[in-house]
């Protein structure tokens, strides 16, 4: 590979990080053929990004780039890949199912939004994480509860301010 072909590479990897909120490193080193075109599938099925990358070239970008990305060049070793999805979780959860079958991918850290998390054992904490779009809709759940309860009071009431609070009441109790 020429200097130029080198420095077009670390300009793509600077972009793709810079567009990014949601970067995981993991290795898929020796799985075989088969094996990782389903795994470039699934990923594919969860709108998620499979690159296989130079650690140097990676190292570069991620120095190039505006982001702070922590320890996680210390984790370029070895063979890397990068998933870049716009769900934080989504990585993470294409990973352990795909474990359930095969030891790879090895979760060496990941990049959400602009948290860094370093080691395969945190991967049952980035399948915790939730997405924006879960939070919002288990806020909008929580603010619509308390409004459910006051019209289910005033049809089951008859209307009435005392049979309302009686309602009330009785279901907080």
């Amino acid at each position: 590979m020429t200097r130029e072909e080198k420095s077009q590479v670390i300009e793509e990897l600077t972009a793709q990080l810079a567009d990014n909120t949601n970067i995981y490193l993991t290795d898929i080193s020796g799985l075989d053929a088969a094996t990782t075109s389903n795994l470039r599938r699934a990923c594919f099925k969860a709108n998620i990004k499979l690159a296989v990358v130079k650690n140097t070239l990676l190292e570069k970008a991620m120095e190039a780039s505006e982001k702070e990305f922590g320890e996680l060049p210390t984790t370029l070793k070895g063979n890397t890949s990068v998933m870049y999805s716009e769900t934080g979780n989504a990585p993470a959860k294409v990973i352990k199912e795909f474990r359930k079958k095969s030891e790879k991918p090895l979760l060496k850290g990941a990049f959400i939004e602009e948290s860094i998390y370093v080691g395969d054992e945190l991967l049952d904490t980035l399948v915790e994480i939730k997405s924006r779009e879960e939070l919002i809709s288990e806020i909008v759940g929580l603010l619509q509860s308390p409004a459910k309860n006051v019209i289910s009071a005033l049809k089951s009431s008859g209307g009435t301010i005392a049979g309302i609070v009686k309602t009330l009441s009785e279901r907080e109790g």
